[in-house]
C-alpha cells in the first residue's frame, strides 16, 4: 500500500478531539487552543489546563490599552491573575464571565506547577476559554461581517 499512498499520520485517541476553536480567532491562539483540546481528549488534564490558560493569556494581552491607564502597570500587564480583575473592573471583559474566571488563575497554576488538575477542572478551563474567545473575537467579527453584508445590500439597492 505504501507504493500507492502517502501515510501522513495514524489514527489514535488524539483524533477524538471534540472541541474546536471558536471562529475568527488569531492563528497563534487557535493553535494553542487545538493543542489544549488534544491534551484534554487524551486525558492530559494538566497540559490541557496549561494550554487553555495560555490562550486566555494571549487573548487578554491583546485587549489591553496601549496607553497608560489607572491601575494598569507592568505587573498587571504581565500577570494574568492581576490582569483579569483589572479587565473586569474596567469593563473590557463581560461581567457575565467574571464568576467563571475564578478557576483560571488557580487551575492554570495548579496544572502548570502542581500537576493536580482533573477532568472537571480542565473542562471548566475549556468552557471559560471558549466563552472568552467568542466574546473577544467571534462575536465582534460576526457583527462586522453582518454589517458589511447589510451595507453591501443597501449599496446595491441604490
Amino acid at each position: 500500500m505504501n507504493n500507492y499512498l502517502d501515510v501522513e499520520d495514524f489514527v489514535s485517541v488524539k483524533d477524538k478531539v471534540t472541541a474546536v476553536p471558536p471562529e475568527h480567532i488569531l492563528k497563534d491562539i487557535g493553535d494553542v487552543f487545538k493543542e489544549g483540546a488534544t491534551c484534554l481528549a487524551v486525558g492530559c488534564y494538566n497540559a490541557a489546563g496549561t494550554m487553555f490558560r495560555l490562550c486566555i493569556d494571549l487573548a487578554t494581552r491583546s485587549i489591553l490599552p496601549t496607553v497608560e491607564a489607572e491601575g494598569l502597570n507592568a505587573k498587571v500587564r504581565r500577570d494574568l491573575g492581576l490582569r483579569l480583575p483589572w479587565l473586569f473592573a474596567n469593563d473590557l471583559l463581560p461581567q457575565a464571565l467574571k464568576e467563571l474566571s475564578s478557576c483560571i488563575k488557580e487551575d492554570g497554576n495548579d496544572g502548570a506547577h502542581a500537576g493536580t488538575l482533573k477532568q472537571p477542572d480542565a473542562v471548566d478551563m475549556l468552557d471559560f476559554t471558549v466563552e472568552l474567545l467568542e466574546r473577544i473575537y467571534t462575536e465582534p467579527e460576526r457583527l462586522r461581517l453582518a454589517q458589511e453584508r447589510r451595507d453591501s445590500r443597501r449599496g446595491k439597492g441604490k
